[in-house]
């Protein structure tokens, strides 16, 4: 995959503190590329440098082979972003502001069928302070890929928003994507970056942890599986011990907790259907990126 942003050794002080330390990755071109971590951990100040926005104290990146300090004018053609918090003027409309935006650049998408595809072409007359949140934000990725962007920023664009409304906005980024726009995403948000990402750089006190994919993560910890149950009927263990794929049996008050890896789920279904056993509230449980986090920073993402 052709790298389409490289970061190497970023440094970025405030004061005497440093906020960013030695940061390094590569954004392949056509990836969604998570830049995952708690507040506070550097990520916002580690994007603004790649915009141009902050000016590093060390260290290099390029986008698209462009330095964003010296070639400004040029890294606005092809770099669109969705701020961590974007706001319009209240009685601006969505017609207007989409209006206003694309005639910032030379060569701008079609902005009414970019509308009519995120959902809002029947709030073009509506101002944007009778918008809800999940549509300000649908707004906001508009704004951001109105340029017709190779790239899109777009920082913790779901703060903020109700279940439903995170899950949409999800969709629309997939479809970001399905346009052959790379897109570089900031959140705190472990089932974003697990939806969407592939692949991640984990940052924590202005440091990149480990890159990987999600599922890379999870192996690096833990690749085994649980399974919980309660049988319909007694059944011997040995059973489940022998299968191939379960390294440990063992009984949890009245449920057996089944730990294993490959496909642990059809064996150890098959052997209970064999032996006319019923799983009764059947759960299974696998190392997630939460974990992983836990495991490589030794603390929760929400400390």
């Amino acid at each position: 995959m052709e790298k389409i942003i490289e970061v190497n050794d970023l440094v970025k002080r405030y004061g005497g503190k440093t906020t960013v330390d030695g940061v390094s990755f590569s954004v392949g071109e056509g990836e969604i590329f998570g830049i995952l971590g708690p507040n506070g951990a550097g990520k916002t100040t580690t994007v603004e440098c790649i915009q141009g926005l902050r000016k590093p104290d060390g260290g290099s990146i390029r986008v698209a082979g462009l330095d964003p300090q010296r070639e400004e004018r040029e890294l606005k053609e092809l770099l669109g972003a969705q701020l961590q918090e974007t706001e319009l003027p209240d009685l601006l409309k969505v017609r207007e502001a989409m209006e206003l935006y694309s005639s910032f650049y030379r060569d701008p998408v079609d902005w009414r069928e970019l509308i009519d595809d995120l959902g809002l072409a029947d709030k073009l007359e509506t101002q944007f302070r009778r918008l809800s949140g999940g549509q300000k934000q649908r707004l906001s990725i508009a704004l951001a890929v109105v340029g017709n962007p190779r790239i899109a920023v777009l920082d913790e664009l779901t703060t903020g928003l109700d279940p439903q409304a995170r899950r949409d906005t999800w969709d629309l980024i997939e479809r970001i994507r399905d346009r052959g726009v790379t897109i570089v995403l900031v959140t705190h948000f472990m089932e974003e970056a697990e939806r969407l990402c592939d692949r991640l750089a984990l940052i924590d006190s202005g440091r990149v942890v480990a890159v990987d994919t999600p599922a890379g993560f999870v192996a690096k910890v833990d690749d085994r599986q649980r399974l919980r149950f309660r049988p319909s009927a007694p059944l011997d263990h040995g059973l489940l011990a022998g299968l191939p794929e379960v390294t440990n049996v063992e009984r949890a008050g009245s449920q057996l907790v089944v730990t294993g890896t490959g496909n642990l789920l059809h064996a150890v279904t098959t052997l209970l259907a064999q032996q006319q056993v019923i799983a009764g509230d059947l759960r299974v449980e696998q190392t997630t990126l939460d974990d992983a986090f836990v495991a490589l920073t030794g603390r929760s993402l929400d400390k």
